[in-house]
């Protein structure tokens, strides 16, 4: 009886021994550093290129300590910022947004799997950068990921991680596996709010009109978007505008603040890549009337956008197509791609060649570069050439020659007769007319001469 009260107290020791630590280990994990706000950044992948597919695991996550009770989001914002420096909004959280749960899930929204977020943004994220969690201009919470500094590691495309919150330290770490939570409930809009908000905006589309479009996707037809811009000085409710192509709608939904842009991605319908024939898109008010109207002809290329860069003096729209997309944000209009390093554009046919270096010929001092044989030549000098005593130069041969002297005892001088040369030719001239008159008169005369000649010989016998 002793042995076994001795084993059941040790065996009941044991228990709850192991029931308190399990239960102490429980509570600590749940123990959250105070260095975390009531609201703060729990993780966030960049996404990366999987198989093909581009930004898998996009994603940022935001969690609260106390989820007991739904809180208001209004005045809420992620923003973003790149490796230059450069400062985005990702998402502003509407008036009428509820987090009623633990945490919130955002993605990328041309990201695969997408849907499964509470909330999506059209900006993707790079491997170096930074976000923070902002109420109104107070930030709330914020991570960097460059290296430098006081910022985090930044990513690797060769390594997929994702930088996730220790709770315990408040520190990130990344961790190459990792699942974010997705609870579909934790997020939604207080329908009556929404009411209010959209009795108090227009619910007129007009105002709005398409900025640019991209069809010819690289790796996938989530590439495709069609952005438009608001060109009101108020900001205009979607609801009820839809988008007609092919003799079919699609509905919009959403809020466009005054002149920013709205990119809608089409997954219900896949557009033209590359047109054989002109293809035409429409906006449709919420009264069915076309508000305006774009068509992308023949000619994309891929990883091009079409896009509107300006108006010409009539006010007509110009529509380029442009190797710079820029979804969400004003047009830049680049003619030809951008090429690798060691390769230039050759503007004539639009594709990159590889840049050959010439070789320079360098001649030395005194010298110059012959263009048609590539040749070092000298360089011709101006100087007189000089003969020395008793000689000269001869200009023609450019040598010099002996001069030679005359003491008139080897070289005696001789009178030489001259006369003009004309004085001749004209004297044979006038011999040559008088001898052809004389001939001509013989010859016409003949017979009379003739006769005579005879009456003379007559005589004279």
């Amino acid at each position: 009886m002793k042995r076994f009260l001795f084993i059941f107290t040790i065996f009941s020791g044991l228990l709850v021994g192991i029931i308190c630590w399990g239960g102490a280990a429980k509570a600590q994990d749940f123990l959250i550093s105070d260095d975390i706000p009531e609201i703060y950044i729990k993780s966030i992948n960049p996404g990366y290129k999987i198989d093909g597919i581009n930004n898998v695991g996009e994603m940022i996550e935001i969690s609260r300590k106390n989820s007991d009770t739904p809180i208001s989001l209004a005045g809420f914002t992620v923003g973003y910022t790149n490796s230059s420096g450069k400062e985005y909004s990702l998402f502003e959280f509407p008036e009428n947004s509820i987090m009623a749960g633990e945490t919130i899930l955002l993605r990328l929204a041309s990201s695969p799997g997408h849907e499964l977020a509470a909330v999506n943004y059209k900006k993707t994220l790079a491997f170096k950068g930074g976000i923070e969690l902002k109420k109104g201009d107070e930030v709330l919470d914020e991570v960097c990921w460059t290296n430098k500094n006081d910022c985090y590691k930044d990513f690797n495309s060769k390594s997929p991680t994702t930088l996730v919150r220790n709770i315990e330290t408040g520190l990130f770490e990344h961790l190459e596996e990792y699942e974010p939570d997705y609870d579909e409930k934790s997020y939604f809009l207080d329908e009556a709010k929404e009411e209010e908000e959209y009795k108090r905006m227009p619910s007129r589309c007009k105002g709005l009109r398409f900025s640019e479009i991209l069809t010819y996707y690289e790796t996938s037809q989530e590439e495709q978007f069609i952005e438009l811009f608001n060109a009101n000085a108020e900001q205009i409710l979607m609801d009820g505008c839809q988008i007609r192509y092919k003799n079919k709608n699609y509905t919009l939904k959403g809020i466009i603040k005054p002149e920013e842009y709205f990119v809608y991605y089409p997954r219900e319908f896949r557009l033209t890549k590359n047109p054989t024939n002109q293809n035409t898109l429409e906006l449709i008010d919420t009264d069915e009337k076309v508000i305006d109207t774009m068509s992308y002809p023949n000619g994309q290329r891929k990883g091009t956008a079409y896009a509107l860069i300006g108006y010409d003096k009539k006010g007509k729209p110009i529509w380029r197509v442009t190797y710079a997309p820029t979804p969400g944000e004003p047009n830049n209009y680049q003619e030809f791609k951008t090429c690798e390093k060691g390769k230039v554009i050759n503007e004539a046919t639009g594709n990159c060649v590889k840049v050959t270096e010439a070789k320079v010929t360098i001649c030395k001092k005194g010298q110059y570069l012959n263009l048609l044989t590539g040749r070092c030549r000298k360089i011709p000098t101006n100087k007189k050439k000089t003969c020395k005593e008793g000689y000269y130069l001869n200009p023609d041969t450019n040598r010099c020659r002996k001069i030679k002297e005359n003491d008139g005892a080897d070289y005696s001088l001789e009178p030489e007769n001259y006369e003009e040369s004309s004085t001749f030719v004209g004297l044979y001239a006038i011999i040559g007319v008088v001898g052809v008159g004389l001939v001509y008169l013989i010859f016409e005369f003949r017979r009379e001469i003739l006769k005579l000649w005879r009456k003379v010989c007559r005589l004279f016998h």
